[in-house]
C-alpha cells in the first residue's frame, strides 16, 4: 500500500507557497467552514485541523483529498473548531518558559472533551447542505488526530475510516476502543513504543507508518513544501491517505 497506485490517485502538484484555496469558507451548525470537493458527492471527509487552525498547507491539503482519488471524489468539510482563534505557529516548539505558559493557558480551550460533543450537530448540519452524503470518514492532524483516534472508538458509529497523522496523545486505550479501519502516519517526535502498542492494541484493518525523518505536523501546519524531502513525505502521506480512504470509505 506504501506505492503510488496510478489507477487511484493522482494527486494534484503541491504548491510550495501562495496557495490559493480551490473551496469556499461557508457558515455550518455556527460554525465557519472551510468546504472543498464536488457539492454532489456521496462520500464526505471530516478534516480536523491541527492547533494553528486554518493554514494554506492544511488547506491544500483538504484540496487533495476532495480531487486526488480518481474514480470518486470526496466532498470535505474542516470546521473552525477554535472559532478564529487557533494558537500562534510561533509558539511552537514551546522553547521557553514564556511560549510554555501561553500554550498552556491556551490548550484550557483546547481540551478534547469540549470539541467531540460538536461533531456530531456538525454532521447532521453538513447533510442538510449535502443530502446526497451516505458515509462520512475523518482524517485528523496532531490536535485532530486524536480526535480522529476518539471518534474512531464512538458507539455512534459516525465514520466508516479513520487517518491520523503526527498523532498527539497517542493512547493504547483507545486504539483499543476502535471501531473502523484506522490508518497511522507517525512523524519522528511520536515515541515509536506508543505507535507500536497502539498498533498492536488494534483489531480493525490498519496501516502504521512512520516518517522517521518528518517533523510532527508533516502534513499540516509545520509542512516545509519548499523543502523537497519535506515536500515528497507530504505528497506521499496524501496518496496513503486517500488509497485508505478508497479501501474503506
Amino acid at each position: 500500500m506504501s506505492k503510488h497506485n496510478e489507477a487511484c490517485c493522482s494527486i494534484p502538484p503541491v504548491i510550495n507557497e501562495g496557495y490559493e484555496p480551490k473551496g469556499t469558507y461557508i457558515e455550518l451548525n455556527g460554525t465557519r467552514t472551510y468546504v472543498t470537493g464536488p457539492a454532489n458527492s456521496d462520500k464526505a471527509i471530516l478534516s480536523v485541523y491541527d492547533i494553528f487552525g486554518f493554514f494554506p498547507q492544511t488547506i491544500q491539503g483538504a484540496d487533495i483529498l476532495a480531487e486526488g482519488y480518481v474514480e470518486k471524489k470526496y466532498e470535505v468539510y474542516m470546521p473552525d473548531f477554535f472559532e478564529g482563534n487557533p494558537a500562534p505557529i510561533e509558539w511552537y516548539p514551546p522553547t521557553d518558559d514564556e511560549k510554555k505558559a501561553k500554550l498552556g493557558k491556551w490548550f484550557e480551550g483546547a481540551v478534547w472533551p469540549k470539541h467531540l460533543p460538536k461533531v456530531q450537530d456538525f454532521l447532521e448540519e453538513a447533510k442538510k447542505h449535502n443530502p446526497n452524503i451516505k458515509s462520512w470518514g475523518i482524517i485528523g492532524y496532531c490536535w485532530g488526530g486524536k480526535m480522529a483516534s476518539i471518534l474512531a472508538g464512538d458507539e455512534e458509529a459516525l465514520f466508516k475510516a479513520a487517518v491520523q497523522t503526527s498523532p498527539a496523545m497517542i493512547d493504547v486505550a483507545d486504539a483499543a476502543k476502535v471501531k473502523i479501519p484506522m490508518m497511522l502516519l507517525a512523524s519522528e517526535e511520536e515515541a515509536i513504543e506508543y505507535v507500536n502498542k497502539y498498533e498492536e492494541s488494534l483489531k480493525v484493518p490498519k496501516h502504521i507508518e512512520v516518517f522517521g525523518d518528518q517533523v510532527h505536523g508533516f502534513m499540516s501546519a509545520r509542512a516545509n513544501l519548499k523543502d523537497e524531502k519535506a515536500k515528497a513525505q507530504y505528497e506521499k502521506g496524501y496518496i496513503l491517505a486517500l488509497e485508505f480512504f478508497r479501501d474503506h470509505l
